[in-house]
């Protein structure tokens, strides 16, 4: 979990995702659209994809991807961040995180 741990730690949004999920593209686009520049990490594309796929459903994301990180916290997949988008506490979210500033 070292490498989860210090990769969350590096930049305000974190993004795992897999280059051929429907469900990491829609929340890749989202932030994005929002102006956020994630760190996405693409576990079918990175050497040692499959073990920092096996850290995240150690710490409990089922499904592995997408699995998104907010201020070095653990926040969830798709259905988390929609969640959070639909009851407007995402933006507020991202702007104390700092990867918003508008």
């Amino acid at each position: 979990m070292e490498r989860v741990t210090k990769m969350v730690s590096e930049r305000p949004v974190v993004i795992f995702s897999k280059s051929s999920c429907c469900m990491s593209h829609t929340i890749k686009t989202l932030f994005c659209d929002f102006g956020v520049n994630a760190a996405i990490y693409e576990l079918d594309e990175i050497s040692k994809g499959k073990e920092i796929e096996q850290e995240l459903s150690r710490l409990g994301c089922s499904p592995s991807v997408p699995t998104v990180f907010i201020g070095g916290k653990l926040i969830g997949g798709a259905n988390q961040i929609m969640s959070l988008h639909l009851n407007r506490t995402l933006i507020p979210m991202l702007k104390k995180a700092g990867a918003l500033w508008v």
